[in-house]
């Protein structure tokens, strides 16, 4: 196998063949037509016959993650950020077969093509044009074992997002959670705001803060350890219900359950007691469950 660093060069070396030969290996704008979740559930429930007698056209881009090449033949899967398919460049197709052999993985490219079904039944692009946007210069982690260290995946999240569907998918329920949990709060009429991070007196829980200088007006400000003081003077100031969905900072312990930066919720209704907290509570953490996960049940150490 060759090691890395020798990949790297042999990839160098593509870049700098295909600018002598005037073309680009770093194109700055591109417009697909199709994004690759999209025809995937647009056309999986159609038939061979039917994508053969419409041969539906298609232009997309991602990241090639696999590569197959069978002399006159080459089969990729390309990954965009809503799904993976499978590219078929054929040499008496493809209008430019010899630089689609120069594809490497982790390389992001544009295909232009029409959809078929292999014998196989996988839904597949066949491939006219294969363009190189971005050569990738460093090998991505080998594909069937994956990036396993978790110091890499928590340091080099963006390799971890790459090559793991489960951190995609992670990143995905987040931000349906956060969408969730802010239209069962503005149901009930909680008004989202904002307030200071940076803040004269660290406030609203014991934590050890981030320190800094405000050069201005020359004095030392803390970063929030929680939203708790302002958002409480904001039910002073008359609004009967609050929430903030906010970054908070604790000059602490770093590990993969604790993190120095971390977001959280916090929300204020005046005349409730911790009763209709707990209504509160329940209803919103079922409401989300069931709008991300599609069942209050889940699993906990097995």
């Amino acid at each position: 196998m060759t090691d890395e660093n020798e990949q790297i060069k042999l990839r160098r070396a593509k870049v700098e063949e295909l600018r002598a030969q005037g073309g680009e290996p770093y194109v700055n704008r591109y417009r697909p037509t199709h994004r690759i979740g999209g025809v995937r559930k647009e056309y999986e429930g159609s038939t061979p016959e039917l994508l053969e007698s419409k041969k539906p056209a298609v232009t997309i881009a991602g990241r090639v993650m696999t590569v197959r090449s069978h002399g006159k033949t080459i089969f990729t899967n390309v990954k965009d950020g809503t799904g993976q398919i499978q590219i078929y460049i054929r040499k008496d197709v493809a209008e430019n077969f010899e630089e689609a052999k120069k594809i490497d993985i982790g390389d992001i490219v544009a295909v232009e093509g029409t959809l078929f079904f292999t014998r196989t039944g996988e839904l597949t692009v066949r491939a006219a044009r294969v363009m190189l946007l971005t050569k990738s210069l460093r090998p991505l982690p080998e594909k069937w074992h994956g990036l396993k260290d978790v110091e890499t995946r928590y340091r080099q999240r963006y390799v971890d997002l790459i090559v793991n569907e489960d951190a995609r998918q992670t990143f995905r329920k987040r931000a349906q959670v956060i969408n969730s949990i802010r239209a069962v709060l503005d149901e009930m009429d909680f008004l989202e705001v904002e307030t200071p991070m940076m803040q004269p007196v660290p406030g609203g829980a014991t934590a050890r803060p981030f320190k800094t200088h405000h050069n201005a007006l020359d004095m030392d400000i803390y970063l929030r350890i929680a939203p708790e003081l302002y958002l409480k003077r904001l039910i002073v100031g008359g609004f009967d219900r609050v929430f903030e969905i906010n970054r908070s900072f604790r000059n602490e312990g770093i590990s993969t359950f604790h993190n120095p930066e971390f977001t959280m919720l916090e929300f204020y209704m005046a005349y409730a007691d911790y009763l209709d907290l707990m209504d509160l509570t329940e209803k919103m953490l079922s409401r989300v469950a069931m709008e991300v996960c599609g069942t209050t049940k889940v699993t906990w150490n097995e």
